[in-house]
């Protein structure tokens, strides 16, 4: 569920992508042959509904004649710590994170989730994609430049030298 969240950046759509992943799953278990373990079998068909979702959303924004809709919700906040200021403040970073994460493309915001997110090595997060290894590493590197040039006019403000 967390994956899918990240992915989707919308806990409500995240619901309805965990709920197919397990459909899915239950519906392919038999044809399952253990090429490759479980989990990278299950985050790759999480990965491929995740992905299904984004080219719908992506499809819908192209159609409609209206202005592009938000498409992450403010991250929810899981801990709030003794002290409303700090969680109020790592729930800003968190939503400028969960932002910049968002706005790159569905390959990089994969690779990006899998490896930063979900913390699978490099070798395990390209099985899913079904990628090479350098393929996998070329898109952590773009990601990563993407999110930090996007968090970078923000950045003393997110570590506290703006306050």
């Amino acid at each position: 569920m967390t994956f899918a969240h990240r992915m989707l950046g919308n806990r409500s759509d995240a619901e309805d992508a965990a709920q197919e992943v397990f459909l899915r799953v239950w519906a392919a278990a038999a044809g399952w042959r253990g090429g490759s373990r479980f989990t990278t079998w299950l985050h790759r068909v999480a990965a491929n509904v995740c992905l299904d979702r984004l080219s719908k959303v992506q499809k819908m924004r192209d159609m409609s004649t209206a202005g592009p809709g938000q498409l992450a919700e403010i991250a929810e906040l899981v801990d709030p710590g003794p002290d409303p200021s700090i969680a109020a403040h790592a729930a800003d970073v968190a939503r400028h994170v969960q932002d910049a994460l968002a706005a790159l493309p569905p390959t990089q915001r994969l690779a990006v989730t899998l490896c930063h997110c979900e913390g699978l090595r490099n070798i395990e997060a390209a099985a899913i994609m079904e990628i090479s290894v350098e393929a996998l590493e070329s898109l952590l590197a773009r990601g990563r430049r993407a999110m930090r040039a996007r968090l970078q006019p923000m950045a003393p403000a997110l570590i506290g030298k703006g306050r």
